[in-house]
């Protein structure tokens, strides 16, 4: 990147969608200040200062859209198709190069903030010193650290394990003092091999006590939830995220309870579904499947595997409209690279809301600034507006007539520096 600090930079393009859901603008200018945009609008009315030292973009034949914000990653991820349990064996040093390379891949594919949902002890935390320092390059990073898990819970093998009040409140308050940004909290079991997928992890005691140590110290929570009782418990400890948000009993059926999801509503509560990574792309396993079929074909097993996986996806796609139905904001977070599910496609997401439902501007407003109010960090980031920081993507196509358009990386740019995609990190 390169460094633009006290100058002036212009880019212009043949549209803008500022990522508010409001209507484009044609042919339209945005005036940064180092790393801020002080102007936006028609270009005939955005102009830089007399006399100032100006770069400037021309963008006319593209469209510029905010710079993405995916709301749940896992930085240490490799995407080949290895269980977390296994991942936590490889050290430190090697997932700290792993989570280097994931960021910069994501950075360069237009996703400018990453809310990382747990890590292997402070493997995420060194990378962002690293940032700092200059040593290698990313998108914005909000942390969470090392994930709360139940003794043998969800994610425990590299979390930090707490059973009552007392040493939930002590756990929240360690990683508060090793700098992260939020708190990723298990409440159910999920692909752990010593967890209960479909039953709830921490009750709501402790959970109660997390949430309310992280508000004290003014960050927020998010909870994995992919049970019913999971969700509600949540809700009762005053969690300001459901990550997944399924509804499943646990013998494993899944039945959608409306007055929940009207609890989510009314509790202002954001769910980050995860469509890719669960039940709709099944973290990259229908992709392997299908590619599999394709090529060689598939064992009676594996063709079985893959007809359930689309039973699955229907179910999915009818419990995420009946949630979009009584009002949930759903906001976008792609939980790459988990499983088989490399980083550097968080637009699949946003691609995958829009066959669930979505109109192509609300699932861009879910993968921008919805998911940069999830994460706390609106205030700088997930809309092109006066003030804000100026993370910008720039694609060839128009987004809103086919949002395939926003894989079409053309440029993208970090705090007002146009990003060498060309550059490892």
């Amino acid at each position: 990147m390169t460094d633009n600090t006290n100058q002036f930079t212009l880019i212009r393009a043949g549209m803008l969608v500022d990522g508010t859901g409001g209507p484009p603008v044609e042919r339209a200018t945005i005036l940064i200040e180092g790393d801020t945009i002080r102007a936006i609008g028609p270009e005939s009315e955005v102009l830089a200062p007399e006399k100032a030292k100006v770069i400037e973009y021309d963008y006319r034949g593209k469209t510029v859209v905010p710079g993405l914000v995916d709301c749940h990653v896992h930085l240490i991820g490799i995407g080949d198709g290895r269980a977390g349990d296994d991942l936590t064996l490889l050290p430190d040093e090697l997932l700290t190069l792993q989570a280097a390379r994931n960021a910069k891949t994501h950075l360069d594919s237009g996703v400018t903030t990453v809310r990382d949902c747990g890590a292997k002890n402070r493997t995420t935390l060194v990378l962002r010193e690293a940032m700092n320092l200059g040593i290698t390059t990313g998108p914005r990073l909000v942390l969470s650290g090392r994930p709360m898990a139940i003794v043998g819970g969800h994610l425990s093998y590299f979390g930090i394990q707490a059973t009552g009040t007392d040493e939930c409140r002590a756990a929240a308050r360690q990683l508060i003092k090793e700098g992260v940004d939020f708190i990723k909290i298990t409440a159910t079991g999920g692909s752990t091999k010593t967890s209960f997928p479909w039953r709830p992890s921490f009750n709501v005691e402790e959970l109660r006590a997390i949430c309310d140590e992280a508000h004290s110290f003014g960050i927020h929570t998010a909870a994995h939830c992919v049970a019913t009782q999971g969700i509600v418990n949540s809700l009762d400890a005053g969690v300001d995220t459901i990550i997944h948000a399924i509804f499943k009993d646990p013998d494993g059926r899944r039945v959608f309870q409306p007055e929940i999801a009207e609890r989510i509503v009314k509790q202002d509560v954001y769910v980050n579904p995860t469509l890719m990574a669960s039940e709709f792309g099944a973290g990259g396993h229908i992709d392997f499947l299908e590619q599999k079929k394709e090529s060689g074909g598939l064992t009676p097993d594996e063709q079985a595997s893959l007809d359930q996986m689309y039973r699955n996806r229907d179910e999915r796609i009818d419990e995420y409209k009946a949630m979009r139905a009584v009002g949930i904001t759903m906001v976008s977070g792609s939980d790459s690279a988990w499983s088989r599910y490399k980083m550097g496609d968080f637009q699949s997401e946003l691609e995958a809301n829009v066959i669930a439902g979505m109109t192509t501007s609300e699932a861009l407003v879910s993968g921008t600034l919805d998911a940069a109010k999830s994460s706390r960090v609106d205030e700088l980031v997930g809309s092109l507006e006066i003030g804000k920081k100026a993370d910008i993507l720039v694609v060839d196509g128009n987004p809103l007539a086919d949002i395939k358009s926003l894989s079409n990386v053309v440029d993208v740019f970090l705090n007002g520096n146009l990003v060498d995609r060309k550059v490892s990190p």
